[in-house]
């Protein structure tokens, strides 16, 4: 799975971690989370974030 990384702040999102603090479980992948997610750092949309 790949990690993807927000444009705006630099905040890198990696699938094996997880978004535990937003209800996001380790082995969700970037494509699978919820449209209405968010940067945790920024609060900026999917759309900002880059494949690394």
């Amino acid at each position: 799975m790949k990690s993807y990384e927000c444009g705006v702040c630099g905040y890198v999102y990696d699938p094996a971690k997880g978004d535990p603090d937003n209800g996001i479980a380790p082995g969700v992948p970037f494509e699978d989370l919820p449209e209405g997610w968010t940067c945790p750092i920024c609060g900026a949309e999917k759309d900002q974030f880059s494949p690394l």
